[in-house]
């Protein structure tokens, strides 16, 4: 039969392999699962200058699970003229226009466009006036609103234009016409419920 000692041995050796395989076992266990995405919401979003909107950032890691990292990630604007976001991602409208939302947890981020509409439009002026183009030519128009305390904005990338008559002349998203056939139009632009009063665009052949 072994002696004493080889059972001691023999027993000191099967609880050192124990822990090992303890230790092994409960860390492979316990290990902390890696960010690998962070996604915001909501994306695109639009607000008007003075109006906040809270955004919510949502991590996605390496074993599938999903996190809510709202209160505990670092957020950003890319122009704090435009909107600013605190650390809870709280965006603030500052001033017409568009810029990113940045939330980052290490080198992993993710980011979205949001963008700051005006409010209390009084009017909106549409120039040129009374303009005269040939059929094939564009005439590119500007659209200036007028808000409450007599501030301007160019907001010609962002009113709705229309045409009259589409099939005198055409006119994009930003603003710029195309004359398709010999006659006239009204050209206008509308922004916050707010409509310009109409010009007329006159085309004529070369």
């Amino acid at each position: 039969m072994p002696s004493s000692k080889r059972k001691l041995q023999i027993l000191g050796a099967f609880t050192v392999l124990f822990l090992v395989a303890l230790a092994v076992g409960c860390k492979g266990f316990f290990v902390n699962p890696t960010l690998t995405t962070v996604t915001i919401g909501p994306q695109g979003a639009s607000i008007e200058m003075g109006s906040t909107l809270q955004m919510v950032a949502t991590g996605t890691y390496d074993d599938g699970s999903t996190k809510s990292l709202t209160g505990n990630i670092l957020w950003s604007s890319a122009d704090t003229s435009i909107a600013t976001v605190n650390n809870s991602g709280l965006v603030s409208g500052v001033l017409f226009g568009s810029t990113s939302i940045t939330a980052a947890s290490g080198t992993v981020s993710g980011s979205t466009t949001i963008n700051i509409a005006l409010a209390n439009i009084i009017k909106i002026d549409v120039t040129p006036t009374s303009p005269s183009i040939f059929v094939g030519s564009d005439q590119p128009f500007v659209a200036t609103a007028t808000v409450q305390g007599g501030q301007t904005f160019d907001i010609s990338d962002s009113a709705q234009w229309t045409s009259s008559n589409t099939s005198v002349a055409t006119i994009d998203s930003t603003g710029d016409a195309t004359g398709l056939a010999v006659g006239t139009t009204q050209i206008t632009a509308t922004s916050d419920n707010v409509t310009s009063t109409a010009v007329t665009l006159t085309v004529t052949q070369q």
